[in-house]
């Protein structure tokens, strides 16, 4: 089987996992800490997006370590085949989480001048937050794709 940058308990693989929980817990915790971030759904969403993509990527960052530390091979095609439907479902709701607080963000910025009316608005940490989150989701979609060749390749 082809080893490819990014598998399961590689070092490539734990230092994507790693990026994404960071950039994912980053994008929570702006978020988190702008004022009125719960006037929209979307960004309630992003939180619950980021969240659950900090949970998995954590949870496969420890299991990276530990394949690592005791040198245990993760390609199986069941553990793979977890790793690939786990990361598109994650992937699909963090770009859906992204994609939909960027809409809102133009709405608020461009057609309704939210952010120039309100003056306890957080426009920038919101954007900031958004920034990151597309960030995570770059990282998961990379860890994604690997992950699909990989499970292609056993």
């Amino acid at each position: 089987m082809k080893e490819l940058f990014g598998g399961p308990g590689r070092k490539s693989g734990l230092i994507l996992r790693i990026g994404q929980c960071l950039f994912a817990s980053a994008s929570i915790g702006v978020m988190a800490s702008a004022s009125g971030f719960s006037a929209a759904t979307a960004f309630c969403y992003l939180i619950a997006s980021m969240g659950l993509q900090v949970l998995w990527s954590f949870g496969l960052a420890c299991l990276d370590i530990h394949a690592l530390r005791f040198n245990k091979d993760l390609y199986n095609h069941i553990v793979v085949s977890l790793f690939v439907v786990g990361d598109w479902v994650t992937a699909t709701l963090s770009l859906a989480a992204a994609c939909s607080s960027a809409g809102v963000m133009v709405l608020f910025a461009k057609d309704t001048n939210f952010c120039t009316v309100e003056t306890k608005c957080s426009c920038g940490m919101f954007q900031i937050s958004i920034a990151f989150a597309f960030v995570s989701w770059f990282l998961l979609a990379a860890s994604s794709y690997i992950m699909f060749w990989l499970v292609a390749s056993i």
